[in-house]
């Protein structure tokens, strides 16, 4: 009886575990899905409103989730302080819950933020392009990756009751 339940707590582990890791596979998602809007708002603020950044920057955290308004309103707040925005929009950039190619893009970001509104309208668009992309391919992906994770982390659930029993 005491096999039967130590399998039995083995196996929910298994299933706890997964479903942590599709968890954040979906805070992923949501967080290059924010980035998205809110750099895309952003383009369009710079072109058509010229809002300053300190307030356009508070405005797109209001917008987010819980790590992109993090980012947006550290920026915010660098920028209203006359911080160097480059270095802290690329060390915020570094804490995101993303993959490594798009945490340098929006890092990337942070350095042309300073320069003209044509020269800041590109670098956005820029981003948006490179994180659509990889969006896309993520997306694409999902299906076969959220399978293989749940046959992983089951897989080796079952193999130590095995090796329990």
């Amino acid at each position: 009886m005491l096999k039967l339940l130590g399998g039995l707590c083995v196996l929910l582990s298994g299933v706890l575990a997964c479903r942590n890791h599709l968890g954040e596979r979906r805070r992923r998602r949501e967080t290059l899905t924010d980035f998205l809007t809110a750099l895309r708002r952003m383009g369009e603020t710079v072109r058509a409103a010229r809002t300053p950044l300190p307030i356009l920057l508070a405005t797109l955290a209001s917008d987010c989730g819980p790590d992109g308004e993090v980012f947006f309103k550290s920026a915010a707040g660098a920028a209203r302080s006359g911080e160097h925005l480059p270095e802290i929009w690329r060390t915020l950039a570094e804490e995101l819950p993303l993959s490594e190619k798009d945490r340098s893009v929006i890092a990337e970001l942070g350095g042309d933020l300073q320069g003209d509104e044509e020269q800041v309208c590109r670098a956005v668009s820029l981003a948006v392009l490179r994180l659509s992309e990889s969006a896309g391919e993520a997306e694409r992906r999902r299906p076969e990756e959220e399978k293989r994770a749940a046959a992983l982390w089951l897989s080796a659930a079952a193999l130590l009751v095995i090796l329990l029993i």
